[in-house]
């Protein structure tokens, strides 16, 4: 007999992915939900301070925008900047939840700076002054140099050692948190991305794939992303389904 358990019996049912942003929803998060929607997901938009049972999500993206305030990891601010301590907060605790749910996470500019400082490490509050082959000025456009690190998932995903990308941070990562390990470099060797070295589907990402949807490889990120979820989503529906084990 069959096991009446297969991937093939079985459709999964929709994937929400909650979306982590500020008060006011932007452009780059309505790209973001548009990225996760090409794949099959429904997103929900996630403001600072609102109650949300993160149980009923199937991932979580944590967007870009404001600093980080410099007094989550150890330091006193050295720039004009405008900080959101409710949405660290809030940023956190979705971290905190994710972790315990084993649910996927993708940090995207400023979202994988508070993945690393939530993971014990630092940043370089102003890069403009350190960059030496590189020229610190806003880009959307996929100028800039990325290369990437391999083995990793991240190379798996892009499938080529080099590819261009936009920039619109200040800061960057100075010490990398616990338990994760670079996945891509700029020409000043900033990190740009990094990753989980187990367990847990988590990648920071420093540009924006969201703003470079029409470039496969920047598209394949969100792809591999709802994969993940459904896959996990998936894996939980058939052990919930399976019957309780007898004495």
């Amino acid at each position: 007999m069959s096991d009446p358990h297969t991937d093939d019996d079985w459709e999964v049912p929709g994937l929400t992915i909650g979306i982590s942003g500020p008060a006011r929803r932007r452009t780059s998060d309505r790209l973001i939900s548009l990225g996760l929607r090409l794949y099959g997901a429904h997103t929900h938009f996630i403001r600072p301070g609102r109650p949300i049972d993160v149980s009923l999500l199937d991932g979580i993206v944590l967007s870009g925008g404001t600093h980080i305030h410099p007094d989550l990891y150890g330091q006193q601010p050295q720039v004009e900047a405008r900080y959101d301590r409710k949405r660290d907060r809030t940023d956190q605790m979705l971290l905190r939840e994710a972790e315990r749910l084993h649910l996927p996470v993708l940090g995207i500019c400023r979202g994988a700076q508070l993945i690393n400082v939530y993971r014990g490490g630092s940043l370089c509050q102003d890069v403009t002054p350190l960059r030496v082959h590189t020229r610190h000025r806003p880009l959307l456009l996929p100028l800039q140099r990325i290369r990437v690190v391999e083995p990793t998932r991240l190379g798996g995903i892009i499938r080529t050692r080099s590819i261009g990308a936009n920039r619109i941070h200040s800061q960057a990562i100075q010490w990398l948190g616990r338990g994760l390990r670079v996945s891509a470099l700029d020409d000043d060797l900033f990190v740009q991305a990094f990753e989980n070295t187990h367990g847990q589907w988590l990648m920071g990402v420093q540009w924006h794939p969201e703003y470079l949807l029409y470039h496969g490889p920047h598209r394949r990120i969100f792809a591999d992303f709802v994969h993940t979820a459904e896959q996990l989503k998936l894996a939980r529906l058939v052990r919930e389904d399976l019957p309780e084990p007898t004495d």
